[in-house]
């Protein structure tokens, strides 16, 4: 089975407006520049019908992605503040530093300028599930080293 994305309602809607966007006008236009960069000729030298099938190719496997992620998204909303879960913004305190460090757990596309996304499938994202405001989770981390944090806040 796939992993389930968890995503707030306004990134659903985002993704679905970009997936509708690239299958319909981006195809279009990527088939217009195929369709000029043809017609000066000789394609083992063209830069331009390169460049354009590039491109599409990229498009074509942001279309798969898109796709892939609202067909396993799941929408939430962060309901309470008791325990950490999708959807919820947190304040976690690393075991000997000072400053906290706020993360939104959710899916990569719910990304904003304001806070960083940790992902509920990351080994730090596990161990915090579940957690409550004063508890301490040990994680991890990718280069093999234990970690313990502490939740020092978590938003609705």
């Amino acid at each position: 089975m796939a992993d389930v994305h968890h995503l707030s309602q306004a990134t659903h809607d985002r993704l679905s407006a970009e997936l509708e966007q690239l299958t319909t006008e981006g195809r279009v236009e990527i088939a217009r520049k195929i369709q000029a960069a043809r017609e000066l000729g000789d394609l083992s030298e063209n830069g331009d019908y390169h460049a354009a099938k590039e491109e599409q190719g990229k498009m074509e496997a942001r279309i798969r992605d898109v796709q892939a992620l609202l067909e396993n998204a799941e929408i939430i909303e962060a309901a309470g503040t008791e325990e950490v879960s999708p959807g919820h913004v947190i304040a976690i305190r690393y075991e000997g530093d000072d400053d906290s460090e706020r993360y939104l757990i959710g899916s990569i596309e719910e990304k904003g300028a304001d806070v960083e996304v940790l992902t509920p499938g990351s080994p730090l994202g596990q161990a915090l599930l579940g957690a409550r405001v004063g508890d301490w989770v040990e994680f991890e981390s990718p280069t093999g080293a234990t970690l313990k944090v502490e939740i020092v806040e978590i938003e609705g």
